[in-house]
């Protein structure tokens, strides 16, 4: 299997980004915090979210 490093570390930046919303989303989730994160995240949340596309059609 042949890995693709684009998407490493595409999906990697997008983690490291979202580190800390991630983290309060974990501990105390509410739809307002969920609302805010994405907020102030729209692209890398959008990346996440488009992943699986991404995945499938570059493979």
């Amino acid at each position: 299997m042949k890995f693709n490093y684009y998407l490493i570390i595409l999906f990697s930046l997008v983690l490291i980004d979202l580190s800390t919303e991630l983290r309060i989303l974990f501990d105390h989730f509410t739809f307002n915090s969920l609302y805010f994160a994405i907020g102030k995240h729209p692209l890398a949340f959008f990346i996440l979210f488009s992943y699986p596309y991404l995945y499938k059609k570059i493979k």
